[in-house]
């Protein structure tokens, strides 16, 4: 018995021995995993991270309770392998505690706030790792040589969307199991060891997309990586050709060169590669034609847009089953689409516009497969759009325009309850069009069919989701439509309306544009054209409209174009009429009276012409007659007094010749002599040459620009002194901006095309949202133009250059200041039929008043186009650097959409707080490369945290994003791509309209993305 006794104290020991190697190392995982929650401050995601039991209470048989909390994952013997904080909001540096879990194979840190260098310290004692993803962070600074200190079993390691520089070490080639090497979407700027990754040979993924990388063609190195499915080289700068040494890269799955410098053909191998299901090439300057013998039977998606690509389509395309998305656009493909596309089962997306392609659409197409968006616009096409196009009720898009297609629009149509946008015009369409599209369409924005030969009539109302209508030159007739909500902008010119307008106009109160003339319109304009508050431009020329003109219009708030010629009004013109109006049109009327002072401007010599009943006063500008002022007894009176004052003025004459003539002989030595000035007004003033002569002093001076100084100026005002009747109103004052352009002495011919340019452009505008230009002053060698003073300065001042005492602009504030400006801009380019194109749009030229309403300013870069929508040549790129759109460099070519880019500038300075320039060396600096590559690389997921935190709040958030999104669309390196001025005007004007509905509901912002849910898909 006592051996037995002896026996069991001897094993006591042993089993206190096995107990430690079972239970104590798990306790030290536990206090290892709430280190590292202590070490991360603590965050509520891990508030389950609790030690909820003593060691006291540990035995043998005890469960891991750890292993259940958050982002943990344990093998069956309790050892932590799996770390996942993913989007975790974590900035603090990775603690080197976490290396202690021996057993951690996987380890995701991506998308948090992480920043500095690598870290390699924490890291490189993780000697089991086999998964590591620092994606989607801030570190920045160059990889560290020994980076192969990293785990030697590394299989995945993904480094993309971060700041990191230089080049990429050639210690990478340690990692000799990796099947994943992801790296793209850094700055790195130097090179990258085409070899050392050529030896990489269980790679499967490969990324070095969209990095700065040193020029140099494809590696033909990586011939190695047999079991390549997934290679992303794009936008590395990559020159040459595709080597045909890739041929053997078999397994590929993915293959992504989009946006280099690649030329030469697409090699025919490409196109036989049977499990390619994704080939992205745009935006190259590949040659050539599509393959003829296509056998990778396994493509989704195939983009060769923007490249040089010549040729037809092949017939084998239809080898495709699986084709989702074909984008060929902007190429020089000839000859006619295959009829075999059409019987593509799988086919939802076909971009073929801007190419040379002829003949019909194929018969089928749309009836196999769930085709969505079709876009064949600029080509040659013929024939009629086949009715099978909406046969899986998918269609969205339908955008033809720019053909010669011909026949009646499929009435089949009319049932396609999916369409969003109908772009058909400038073809030679007949017959009637649906009539169901005007009303029953739910998701219709856009109607587009302009230049046809059309016919039909339209409801009474128009659905409220459709916001743009253009069908002029075309055939149709009937009443007006009694309401249109949601209408912007509604062009119908060259139809056959007829009858009156609607009694009540209240339902056209988002109008901002229309236009009827040339129809057959009867009857008189109602006086409730008053309630529509936004309207800026009105044409009713070329109809039968009789009556007098209402006093309402004359009171729209906005109304700066106005063309009620060739009709047969009577009676005055109202007395309070909009002093706002830059285009005014009342000819081949019946009006009487006299044109009120007002209107006797320079700008309207011929607005009043062949009214046989209106006259003007004597010294007028206008071609009238003269206004008769009473009898034969008030004639002679008034002749004798002409008299008098005739030889009065003859004698005072006399003398200031004599006086003159003594003043040129006492100043005949000074060689500068005497400067004469000439004032040009714009609009009634109230103050002379002299009132601004006088203040041009250096204590006025507020700044400088390239073209000269401005100056700030206070004077009297006489208007107001004239009708306060004492001391306090005959002391009032106003207070104008001078830009005084070029150096007395020294002319510059480039500075006297800035005047005539500003001149030119600002003397014809007037609008709430462009500085208003009072006059020019102009002398021998220096000019001045005189503007309305804008109280709070520029918005640049406000987002860059604010005073550290000075809150920063809030949200509200500055979607009000992009509406503004978008108004302004809108009114350029779509106002005229010879748009204005500013050439300089950048926050410094957008003035704020005292009320932070916008308005743009400084015009000495404008330019007046011959017809909207086309490109002229300039002398040279001018603008500023940040905001000059890419085209303008390349072509010297100005058209309305390098204004959008510069737009879209502002907006994302809006957006993020950031300036122009404040893009980061991965984007050469500039904003909206930053922007577009960060919004494209997180497919718009993580654009929350691309906007300014410093006014972010959460139910201001959505919009924000949304005008982030509207300002990457803008600043799209297509110029095609980019939206027109009214569409990006829509835009803003609905994220506005939403913001303050939820203002109404006591929201500071409102909580949904009321931009529209498609606010960036819709917009490209």
């Amino acid at each position: 018995m006592a051996k037995l006794n002896l026996l069991a104290l001897l094993l006591i020991p042993l089993f206190l021995s096995s107990y430690s190697d079972s239970a104590w190392p798990n306790d030290a995982q536990l206090r290892t995993l709430l280190t590292i929650k202590r070490d991360w401050g603590n965050p509520t995601e891990l508030s389950s991270w609790k030690n909820n039991s003593s060691n006291s209470n540990i035995t043998a048989s005890a469960s891991f309770p750890y292993c259940d909390w958050a982002r943990i994952t344990c093998n069956d013997k309790g050892q932590v392998t799996h770390l996942s904080f993913q989007n975790f909001n974590i900035s603090n540096p990775i603690p080197a505690s976490i290396c202690n879990l021996k057993s951690l194979t996987y380890l995701d840190l991506s998308y948090n706030n992480l920043s500095g260098e690598f870290p390699a310290a924490a890291l490189y004692g993780c000697s089991a790792l086999h998964y590591l993803d620092l994606s989607n962070n801030l570190f920045s600074s160059v990889l560290p040589t020994d980076i192969n200190k990293l785990s030697s079993r590394m299989e995945h390691l993904n480094l993309s969307t971060n700041g990191f520089s230089g080049s990429v070490p050639l210690a990478i080639a340690g990692f000799r199991k990796l099947k994943s090497l992801v790296l793209d979407t850094n700055s790195f700027n130097g090179t990258y060891p085409r070899s050392a990754i050529g030896n990489l040979t269980e790679l499967e993924t490969l990324t070095l997309a969209d990095n700065p990388f040193s020029p140099g063609p494809i590696p033909e190195e990586f011939s190695r990586l047999k079991k390549l499915q997934y290679l992303w080289l794009s936008g590395m700068n990559l020159t040459g050709v595709i080597p045909n040494a890739l041929s053997v890269l078999t397994e590929l799955t993915m293959l992504a060169l989009y946006e280099n410098k690649l030329g030469g053909e697409i090699p025919a191998w490409v196109w036989k590669l049977q499990k390619l299901e994704n080939l992205y090439l745009y935006s190259n300057n590949f040659v050539g034609g599509i393959g003829q013998e296509i056998t990778a039977v396994s493509m989704r998606e195939l983009d060769l847009s923007v490249n040089r690509l010549t040729g037809q389509i092949p017939e084998t395309i239809s080898n495709m089953k699986n084709l989702t998305l074909l984008y060929l656009y902007y190429n020089n493909i000839t000859g006619s689409i295959p009829s075999s596309i059409g019987l593509l089962p799988n086919l939802a997306d076909i971009r073929l516009f801007n190419n040379r392609l002829s003949g019909p659409l194929p018969p089928e197409l749309g009836k196999h497969s769930p085709l969505g968006n079709l876009e064949v616009s600029n080509n040659f096409l013929t024939g009629e759009l086949p009715e099978t196009l909406c046969y899986n009720k998918r269609l969205y898009d339908i955008v033809v325009f720019n053909n010669s297609f011909s026949g009646v629009f499929p009435a089949i149509l009319g049932e396609c309850h999916t369409v969003n946008n109908i772009m058909a015009y400038n073809n030679h369409f007949t017959g009637e069009f649906p009539w169901t599209i005007w009303w029953a369409f739910p998701n219709l924005t856009t109607v587009m069919i302009q230049n046809n030969s059309f016919t039909g009539t339209m409801p009474s109302v128009i659905s409220s989701q459709i916001s743009l209508i253009e069908m002029w030159n075309n055939q149709f007739s009937g009443v007006l439509p009694s309401s249109a909500p949601g209408l912007e902008s509604f062009r119908a010119e060259n139809n056959q309306f007829s009858r009156a307008l609607p009694a009540n106009m209240s339902g056209f109160a988002n109008l901002t544009y229309l236009n009827l003339a040339v129809n057959q319109i009867s009857g008189s304009i109602p006086p409730s054209i008053g309630l529509m508050g936004k309207l800026n431009s009105l044409n009713l020329s070329g109809n039968q409209i009789s009556g007098e003109i209402p006093a309402a219009i004359g009171l729209l708030p906005v109304l700066t174009m106005l063309d009620l010629s060739n009709n047969t009004l009577v009676g005055v013109i109202p007395e309070d009429f909009n002093l706002h109006l830059s285009f005014l049109n009342l000819s081949s009327n019946n009006l009487s009276g006299e044109v009120s002072e007002a209107l006797q401007r320079p700008a309207f010599y011929a607005s009043f012409l062949y009214n046989p009943g209106l006259c003007a006063k004597s010294n007028s500008t206008l071609f009238l007659r003269t206004c008769s002022d009473g009898g034969d007894h008030n004639s002679r009176r008034k002749n004798k007094i002409i008299l008098s004052v005739a030889i009065s003025s003859f004698v005072f004459f006399g003398f200031v010749v004599l006086a003159a003539g003594w003043i040129i002989y006492l100043h005949k030595k000074d060689k500068q002599g005497v400067t004469s000035w000439k004032m040009t007004p714009f609009r009634a003033l109230d103050f002379t040459e002299h009132d601004i002569l006088s203040n041009i002093r250096e204590e006025n001076l507020i700044g400088r620009g390239g073209s000269g100084k401005v100056y700030r100026i206070h004077i009297g005002s006489k208007r107001a002194a004239g009708k306060g009747g004492g001391d306090e109103a005959g002391h009032s004052t106003m207070t104008v901006a001078v830009k005084k352009i070029g150096n007395a002495g020294k002319p510059d011919g480039n500075l006297d095309k800035e005047f005539q340019a500003e001149v030119e452009s600002l003397g014809g505008l007037r609008h709430g949202n462009i500085v208003d230009l009072l006059c020019c002053i102009s002398g021998d060698d220096t000019k001045l133009l005189v503007y309305e003073h804008m109280e709070n300065g520029s918005l640049d001042r406000w987002l860059h250059r604010r005073h550290k005492h000075w809150s920063p602009l809030d949200w509200p504030t500055r979607l009000s200041i992009a509406v503004d400006v978008a108004r302004g801009l809108s009114y350029m380019h779509h106002g005229f039929t010879r748009p204005v194109i500013h050439r300089d749009v950048k926050s410094s030229n957008i003035l704020l008043d005292h009320a932070f309403r916008a308005k743009i300013a400084d015009f000495g870069l404008a330019r007046i186009l011959a017809r909207a929508g086309e490109s002229e040549p300039t002398s040279g790129v001018c603008g500023t650097f940040g905001y000059i759109a890419p085209e303008y460099v390349s072509r010297v070519k100005v058209s309305e959409k390098v204004d959008v880019y510069s737009f879209g500038v502002v907006l994302l300075e809006l957006a993020t707080g950031r300036g122009p320039q404040d893009g980061g060396t991965e984007s050469g600096s500039c904003l909206a490369k930053w922007a577009s590559k960060r919004h494209r690389n997180s497919g718009g997921a993580c654009a929350a945290d691309l906007v300014d935190g410093e006014i972010q709040e959460p139910a201001c958030l959505d919009d924000m994003v949304a005008v982030f999104e509207l300002g990457v669309a803008c600043t799209g390196e297509d110029p095609s791509s980019r939206p027109p001025m009214s569409e990006v005007l829509h835009r803003l004007v609905q994220c506005r309209r939403s913001r303050q509905m939820a203002v109404d509901d006591d929201d500071d912002c409102f909580a949904k993305d009321s931009c529209g849910d498609d606010s960036l898909d819709a917009v490209v």
